[in-house]
């Protein structure tokens, strides 16, 4: 038997069928939570997007002494930054509820 059949097998035994886990609810007093996350991730989004001016003045200096390319790496740090801040507030909100 070769790997893709084994593996065609287990998946054919697995239920096909997720079960419902029903509609969850917050416990009391998490709202808190909540707004504290989201005071955090704009806190964090503003932090990229003050990085991102930093970084294109940075860029507008070197480009005049001839030393611009060295600044590509950091754009893209701070975009996958901003990317991971995104995704893990909409992420955590859909799991909570929100």
């Amino acid at each position: 038997m070769t790997f893709l059949t084994l593996t065609a097998d287990l998946l054919t035994a697995l239920p096909a069928a997720v079960p419902d886990p029903g509609d969850g609810t917050m416990p009391p007093g998490f709202e808190g939570f909540v707004v504290i996350m989201g005071w955090i991730k704009w806190l964090a989004l503003g932090v990229a997007v003050i990085g991102l001016l930093i970084l294109g003045a940075t860029m507008a200096i070197s480009s005049r002494r001839g030393e611009g390319m060295e600044i590509g790496g950091w754009l893209g740090r701070i975009l996958i930054g901003v990317i991971i801040i995104a995704s893990a507030a909409t992420l955590v909100g859909f799991l909570v509820g929100t």
